[in-house]
């Protein structure tokens, strides 16, 4: 079935009780995500996610553990750095979901690849990220999309404090030189409108290239994949598109997308 190259992460890993829905005690339904609780379970679980044909895996170094509270860390740097020694063993990256300070610390001392969100992010944790090349995934359009659907009409009110915040935690996650991965927490907002997140980069702070770069040979670098696509080079996957206009001047050219071409063969051009 022809469609997008996929990097599988299959179901998150995540501390027990920290993640919903919430249910009464009494019943036991399966969920998106793997409760676990100690080293052992850690271990046990992230073979787990490998064995069902991960080829990433993916934890929740923060979450909220009631509705209505802030996130806070949900994991010991223990747990977390024996998810990740589990993973790197089987030749697996580890990806964390984080958006408080203490989080993402933790995460990128126990030699994460990537952080979600960062909605908290502080120049000093941005700093630390770069140090240990840790890239960072902003989902600016999903912070947007979220206080949409709760009434905000961007232009015509005033900014919410976690769009304003999360301007904030992006320039200083540029300013610290950390890889910027682009992923916009697609779902969150629809699928198709993807150029969205590209758009906020710019809008945030990037040049239209920079965002291009991060698109492509960026996400192909931070993904580990460089090696077959993400830039035009001999002997990599003839993956390519080209947009009426210029998205080197304006990123949201993008939306005008006319030939797709996906390892040689193409699937849309003039006349299909």
């Amino acid at each position: 079935i022809p469609g997008p190259r996929l990097i599988v992460v299959t179901r998150a890993i995540v501390a027990s009780g920290a993640y919903g829905p919430r249910w009464a005690p009494e019943w036991r339904l399966p969920q998106g995500a793997e409760e676990v609780s100690g080293v052992p379970e850690a271990i046990r679980v992230t073979r787990d996610q490998i064995g069902h044909g991960a080829d990433w895996v993916k934890v929740y170094a923060d979450y909220r553990w009631q509705s209505g509270e802030p996130s806070r860390p949900t994991f010991s740097e223990e747990e977390l750095r024996a998810i990740v020694q589990t993973a790197t063993d089987a030749g697996r990256p580890v990806v964390a979901h984080s958006g408080t300070p203490e989080g993402m610390r933790r995460a990128v001392l126990a030699g994460v690849a990537t952080i979600e969100h960062g909605d908290e992010g502080t120049p000093e944790v941005f700093r630390l990220m770069r140090e240990h090349n840790v890239g960072y995934c902003p989902t600016l359009a999903a912070t947007e999309a979220v206080q949409q659907y709760r009434g905000w009409r961007k232009g015509q009110m005033p900014e919410p404090p976690q769009v304003t915040q999360k301007r904030r935690s992006f320039r200083a996650a540029l300013d610290a030189g950390v890889a910027i991965c682009m992923g916009g927490d697609v779902g969150v907002f629809p699928h198709g409108d993807n150029v969205r997140e590209m758009e906020l980069m710019v809008e945030y702070g990037m040049t239209p290239v920079q965002a291009l770069m991060s698109a492509t040979s960026g996400n192909a670098r931070i993904f580990r994949i460089d090696n077959r696509t993400g830039s035009i080079r001999p002997d990599l996957q003839a993956d390519l598109v080209a947009v009426e206009g210029d998205p080197t001047r304006d990123v949201s050219a993008l939306r005008r997308v006319r030939f797709v071409m996906k390892g040689g063969r193409v699937y849309l051009g003039p006349g299909m």
